[in-house]
């Protein structure tokens, strides 16, 4: 008999599942999963590999081992149900390696891209990627992120070296994990791989859309906005009420309408000159106008904790 560990994604979020073994039965897995997803019994469906494939969790007395089940799986959960089966394409493009909320799976409905605003905390970027992907504003999801970020890069120091990180590599991990210190395009491109789906940062700077894990061939897309300096997620409201996150990456028409939004922003020059900005040293309290005097005050004192004004 030998212990079991999954990683369990549906639309309540991720969570590790650790209550069963080898020899545990298929219903005693429905049980559990039905318990993380709030998707009843009699509905659970489940995809497991790469790609995802359906599972086959017909037969509930089947042991896990049976049905080739082993530790480290990632398993999605969905909801079976008339509505569920819209159609096939979208069906069969959940996040391989992310959160994704129910909205995720059907097509577009009519409504309006729009921002949602976080807390500008020096972990914007944190708190904006975790409502993409769980549709809720947690100022709390920095903590882990900064986490998985640091262990990626403590992971491959070959990659992740002075040169590329602007500082020694063991550094970067300790000084990543620190509240004030803010995430950028390395972040993003770390985190886009974790969760296993695209990451597009619209720029209304340059009124451009960087796309972070464009070739990997990612099922699904997710948007974020940045003005410079601050980033927000972007959502589309529908008319229903309702909002989605997530969005299938053949969908041109959601990105249309994103880069649309940089055009309309950088017009009404709704960004943050990195150069004309204020900041405050958390440190000494000084005032500091733009980047490059912040990074002048951070060479000359050491200080670099510095919060948004």
């Amino acid at each position: 008999m030998t212990a079991l560990a999954f990683k369990v994604k549906s639309k309540n979020g991720q969570q590790i599942l650790k209550d069963l073994t080898s020899d545990s039965t298929v219903g005693e897995l429905k049980m559990f999963l039905s318990s993380i997803s709030d998707v009843s019994i009699e509905r659970v469906s489940v995809l497991c590999g790469y790609p995802p494939k359906p599972l086959d969790i017909s037969n509930d007395s089947q042991k896990l081992s049976d049905i080739g089940l082993k530790t480290g799986e990632t398993l999605i959960v969905e909801e079976k149900s008339a509505a569920a089966s819209v159609t096939s394409s979208a069906e069969s493009k959940p996040v391989e390696n992310g959160v994704a909320s129910h909205e995720t799976l059907v097509p577009c409905r009519p409504g309006i891209l729009m921002k949602k605003v976080v807390p500008s905390d020096n972990s914007c970027l944190f708190t904006s990627i975790g409502f993409v992907l769980n549709g809720n504003v947690d100022t709390s999801v920095h903590t882990l992120m900064r986490e998985i970020i640091a262990m990626e890069v403590a992971s491959d120091v070959d990659t992740y070296n002075e040169a590329v990180l602007g500082k020694p590599n063991a550094d970067y991990c300790v000084w990543i994990q620190q509240p004030s210190s803010w995430g950028g395009a390395i972040e993003v491109a770390i985190l886009s791989r974790f969760y296993g789906l695209e990451m597009a940062v619209v720029d209304t700077l340059n009124a451009i859309i960087n796309r972070f894990g464009e070739d990997k061939n990612y099922g699904q897309r997710v948007f974020l906005l940045f003005d410079g300096v601050h980033y927000d997620p972007l959502y589309l409201e529908q008319v229903d009420g309702g909002i989605q996150t997530i969005f299938p990456t053949e969908d041109m028409e959601i990105y249309r309408e994103a880069e649309q939004l940089a055009h309309e922003a950088k017009s009404s020059r709704q960004f943050t000159d990195v150069n004309k900005f204020t900041l405050r040293c958390n440190v000494c309290d000084k005032l500091i106008t733009g980047y490059v005097e912040a990074q002048k005050h951070a060479k000359e004192t050491t200080h670099t904790n510095f919060g948004e004004v």
